[in-house]
């Protein structure tokens, strides 16, 4: 989903039975331009089954509790944050395959002459949980939130204040947003979610605190029903959601409970997945395709497995170096680092060949992405250059000392699952004169401490965006400073103004040529070493869970996201199917093995010999 969900507070006044507002927090239009030109879609295709039931539920798991349900401020930028942002809906949507847009909250949309004006008309039926109706207010909320200090977010303080000018209520279900500047990907940016300012009290001091574990009214399909810190997080679908009627939602969502229970450990998940506990297996570690998946409730039949190939922007997964620590300050030092990294060493012998070398951060962007830059591979020779170059010489041990101090350095992950990889990377390393001491850490950890910059190197991958942004990973006003994305400290007046200029860009030309120059500029600066990229989902799941005849679209990340509005909630539980296998399993009756291989989808950059 393309909208950001937005929680704003105001004082409000009752009178008679009205609600009112003491100062108004968005612009009054009188009237709309007589020329404007609505358009909506309903002419793409649809990419759910007809043959979809209702019911069922769907028992996953998260490694670590969240550490706040708030999506904004402190340590709200988790990955738990997805499930409570994927169950609140914007304006407009993009369809997964055509990437046209399509209704969301809105029926229709018109562009203004002016090329920074969207305007909307709201789907009447629309409701928060609450059964409040949705209208044009809600939205001019979203302004005054995400300007507002109490909310401590500067990343939305900054963007809501350069990026969105205002928005225009014409009436409760028409109205406008009008950003700062002209630009070719305007939808992408008005697209806004609404604020449920009647559910609020007051904007202070207090908000980080007093909204830590609030279950806020959303417009989704389903609502956190129930958690218990530590232990789980409920979610219950909502009955006669107001969207069930939508084309693009019809027979999505299908589940009646989503269960997150918390697992710390992933092989102690494989092992609740294989007793039924668990109703899905993410198999895109080759170790469980390949080795683990020989197991009796897969070979008997009572789980599926699936390879599934998408097409979509690749996470910028690999090692991220923290510039402010004293032995990353210097380039060749960094470069030298690069080249320790035997990558394709841990692609051959720890993943099976099945996973891909990612050449640098933005692959996947279309025209937006530097094709020509090929990540640093392995290379002794170059380390030794480097290295010298920077002044340093090889101790007793064979590891490059300089005044005193050692090449070591730490490299903290959040999954435990991850350690094959890195030590495979460790050992290469050492024979490039660099010691790599590994922290493994809490996902939740790990995470908190990459946000506070406390790390020497980050071993992490971010999610991806529609269109690659820079602002919050290398613009020097997010270094230096804790709770932002720029775990790197990347500081350069050029990365800057590269950075600006692209922001601002008013033509869709100026702004692919800037993306290229800006990526070539961060792979210059040698503070991100790529890694791998996997351009597929692999599942096993039980049985009684079916598909679509195409089981994802081409941007799906996960065949089982219950919730994300672009391409979640496919699948549904066969309660036949449930009860078949349940009994075949107590007689010891086996079906035949199923493993689906679907190809529609893969990047024709790409060839992989598929090995089931």
């Amino acid at each position: 989903m393309f909208g950001i969900v937005i929680k704003t507070f105001v004082s409000l006044v009752m009178v008679s039975g009205v609600l009112f507002l003491p100062f108004p927090s968005y612009a009054a239009g009188s009237e709309l331009p007589k020329d404007i030109k609505w358009l909506t879609n309903d002419s793409d295709s649809v990419f759910a089954s007809p043959e979809a039931k209702r019911g069922g539920t769907l028992h996953a798991s998260i490694m670590s509790f969240p550490m706040t349900f708030r999506v904004v401020g402190p340590d709200s930028n988790g990955s738990f944050r997805s499930a409570i942002l994927d169950n609140h809906l914007s304006l407009i949507g993009i369809h997964p395959n055509t990437l046209n847009i399509i209704p969301e909250l809105a029926t229709h949309w018109a562009f203004g002459k002016d090329k920074k004006t969207m305007y909307f008309r709201l789907n009447r039926k629309a409701r928060w949980s609450d059964g409040i109706s949705v209208t044009a207010k809600d939205f001019a909320y979203t302004l005054e939130f995400m300007r507002s200090k109490h909310i401590v977010a500067p990343w939305y303080n900054d963007y809501y204040t350069k990026e969105i000018d205002r928005v225009v209520v014409y009436d409760d279900y028409t109205l406008a947003v009008v950003a700062t500047k002209a630009e070719p990907d305007l939808y992408l940016k008005l697209g806004l979610s609404p604020t449920p300012a009647h559910y609020y009290g007051k904007l202070d001091d207090n908000f980080v605190k007093k909204y830590n574990w609030e279950i806020v009214p959303n417009t989704g399909a389903y609502q956190m029903s129930e958690y218990v810190k530590g232990k789980h997080v409920k979610f219950k679908r909502k009955k006669n959601w107001w969207g069930d009627d939508l084309k693009y939602f019809r027979n999505r969502f299908n589940v009646d409970k989503v269960i997150f229970t918390v697992v710390r450990d992933m092989n102690m998940i494989w092992e609740y997945f294989k007793k039924g506990k668990e109703d899905e297996f993410g198999l895109t570690i080759p170790e469980f395709w390949h080795v683990k998946s020989k197991t009796p409730v897969i070979e008997n039949g009572y789980v599926n497995k699936i390879w599934f190939f998408n097409d979509t922007q690749q996470s910028a997964m690999g090692l991220w170096l923290n510039q402010d620590k004293e032995i990353f300050k210097d380039i060749n030092v960094r470069y030298s680092f690069a080249h320790a990294m035997n990558v394709e060493r841990v692609i051959e012998k720890v993943l099976r060949n099945d996973y891909f070398r990612l050449e640098h951060g933005f692959v996947g962007y279309g025209r937006y992405s530097n094709e020509k830059i090929r990540a640093r591979r392995f290379d002794l020779e170059k380390v030794d250059y480097y290295m010298k170059k920077a002044g340093w010489k090889r101790g007793p041990d064979g590891i490059w000392e300089k005044g005193g101090n050692r090449f070591s350095v730490e490299v903290a992950y959040g999954s435990e699952t991850h350690t094959p990889r890195l030590v495979v990377l460790k050992e290469e390393a050492k024979k490039a004169g660099i010691e790599l001491r590994l922290q493994s850490l809490d996902q939740t950890a790990a995470f908190k401490k990459f946000l506070e910059k406390k790390h020497d190197v980050a071993w992490m991958g971010w999610s991806t965006s529609f269109r690659p942004q820079y602002w919050e990973h290398f613009h020097s006003v997010n270094a230096h400073k804790p709770q932002t994305n720029n775990i790197t400290n990347t500081d350069d007046p050029e990365m800057n103004r590269l950075i600006d200029e692209y922001r601002n860009s008013l033509e869709e030309e100026e702004r692919i040529k800037l993306s290229v120059k800006i990526q070539q500029k961060i792979d210059d600066t040698g503070c991100f070493v790529p890694t791998f990229m996997v351009p597929y989902v692999r599942h096993a799941y039980w049985r009684w869970w079916k598909f679509p005849e195409i089981p994802g679209t081409k941007h799906s990340t996960s065949l089982f996201d219950p919730f994300g509005s672009m391409a979640g909630g496919l699948f549904w539980f066969d309660e036949k199917v449930y009860n078949e296998t349940k009994e075949a399993m107590k007689k010891g009756v086996k079906f035949r093995p199923v493993t689906m291989i679907d190809e529609t989808y893969k990047m024709k950059s790409i060839t992989i010999k598929v090995k089931k």
